[in-house]
Parts: structure tokens; C-alpha cells; sequence
């Protein structure tokens, strides 16, 4: 459900725009190996206020991008995403998703992707949104799938992440599959 001020309520949380008075929660919240670690490598570890100065910035500038904090409680404890790759993808959005650990294994990104997806169809001229999911990641593989998500590929040993080398599996939804 879309708020006046641009928020979704899901059943288990809010999904809202960044805010600059989100910085503190951000870092507190981020900065976190275990979150890191299934991130690319632009979720810096350790996770700064620099760091949180410059995504909220991005997050709130001028861009095609559809970027929300994850809030419980009053704070932002995670972030959902749509990015839209363009040039030959311009019909594409990649979905990304982080929650603080003390957040984890309640529902709140399951429901965070059931309430976007409907969204971001309806707002961007996309007729697909892919997610690649690190091979040591089976937590975020069911979150996709209980959403409809479908395994499109597996790329061998497509990652390098702190030295290690795994695979990417790309799941994948389209328009067709979700009401809007």
C-alpha cells in the first residue's frame, strides 16, 4: 500500500524514502561483516558516517533508482532497492535487499519484496527484475523464491568476494507473474 509521503506498509515493517537523519541508524545497523559479506563490494566494511553521508545522498539525489529504507521501530534497520542497469537492460531492474542481523529470520524482507515488486512494475517501463544471489547465500535464495522468483542461471564462479570465489545464482520474476 502507497503512503501519502511515498512510503509502502508491509505487514511486518515500513518502506520508506532515505532520510539524512537516517546516518546513525545506518551505521549502526550496517556496519556488519556478516551483512557485508553477501553484498558487492560497494557495502564497505567497516561501514562509515562518511559511507552513510554518501549513500543517503545518492539514495535522495536525482536518480532513476528506486531506493527505500527497511524501518522497525522508528529507525531504518535495513534497505530495499531497485536499480535499472540500462543501455541494452533498459527493460531490467535489479533487485537488492539488506536487514541488520537482529532483524534476520522474521519475514520483514519476504514481505518488503512482496510489496515492491507490484511497484516497481507499475512505475517503471520493466518487464523483469533479476536478483544475483552469492552461493553461500541460501537464506536470500528462499526469500526469492517464496516471492515467485524462478533460477534463471547459475554463473560458475562468477564472484570474488574477501578472497573467495563462489558462485552466482540469478533469479529472476516478470511483469507477467505479479498483479499490479
Amino acid at each position: 500500500m502507497v503512503c501519502e509521503n511515498r512510503a509502502l506498509i508491509t505487514p511486518s515493517s515500513l518502506l520508506r524514502p532515505w532520510r539524512e537523519e537516517d546516518r546513525d541508524s545506518l551505521v549502526t545497523h550496517a556496519d556488519n561483516v556478516q551483512i557485508a559479506s553477501y553484498m558487492r563490494d560497494g557495502f564497505p566494511n567497516p561501514y562509515t558516517l562518511a559511507d552513510a553521508d554518501r549513500f543517503i545522498a545518492m539514495a535522495t539525489g536525482d536518480q532513476p533508482h528506486l531506493f527505500l529504507a527497511i524501518e522497525m521501530d522508528g529507525s531504518a534497520v535495513g534497505g530495499i532497492g531497485i536499480y535499472f542497469p540500462g543501455d541494452i537492460y533498459r527493460q531490467t531492474g535489479e533487485i537488492g535487499y539488506w536487514i541488520s542481523q537482529e532483524y534476520r529470520g522474521r519475514g520483514i524482507v519476504t514481505d518488503a519484496i512482496k510489496v515492491i515488486l507490484p511497484v516497481a512494475f507499475k512505475l517503471y517501463d520493466i518487464i523483469r527484475i533479476q536478483a544475483g544471489v552469492f552461493s553461500n547465500n541460501p537464506g536470500s535464495m528462499r526469500v526469492l523464491i517464496k516471492n515467485g522468483f524462478l533460477l534463471e542461471a547459475v554463473h560458475k564462479n562468477a564472484i570474488t568476494k574477501y578472497g573467495i570465489i563462489l558462485d552466482e545464482y540469478l533469479y529472476v520474476i516478470f511483469r507477467d507473474q505479479i498483479i499490479i
